[in-house]
């Protein structure tokens, strides 16, 4: 395999401190959720991971519908990325949904393409049968 595109980013102090790409294109703090005891300020690694999938998902219906021909100018994608607990296996894991709005083309096409996308898009392949992941056409 041929690498296109390597990112590189450092975190000091997990999930109470601060990320940065080496770049300095991003420069972040990081903080826990309210829903998990911390202030709300700043962000998370399931936001960033979600605005991630989100932009990677989309790139890639925009690649499957030039391949297509197939106009989805004015599509979508919201990403929601969950920490969820386990109970079975003692553990937290990631679940997903993936909310695509193609409005430009018939319920089925979108569907289709949709599904497609999701075959493609790198990080739905890297997490392919790792975590929970639902899509959604709205």
């Amino acid at each position: 395999m041929k690498s296109l595109y390597t990112a590189v980013a450092t975190a000091e102090g997990g999930r109470d401190g601060r990320s940065r790409s080496l770049d300095g294109n991003l420069d972040v703090e990081i903080k826990p959720p309210k829903e998990l005891g911390g202030p709300g300020t700043g962000t998370n690694p399931e936001e960033l991971f979600a605005v991630g999938w989100a932009a990677c998902f989309q790139s890639s219906i925009h690649t499957l519908a030039k391949i297509q021909k197939k106009n989805v100018s004015d599509s979508s994608v919201t990403c929601e990325v969950s920490l969820m607990y386990d109970e079975e296996n003692r553990s937290v894991v990631l679940s997903a949904r993936l909310l695509a709005s193609i409005p430009e083309l018939p319920e089925d096409e979108a569907r289709e393409l949709l599904y497609a996308t999701h075959k493609v898009c790198p990080y739905s392949k890297a997490t392919a049968g790792n975590i929970d992941v639902e899509l959604v056409l709205e």
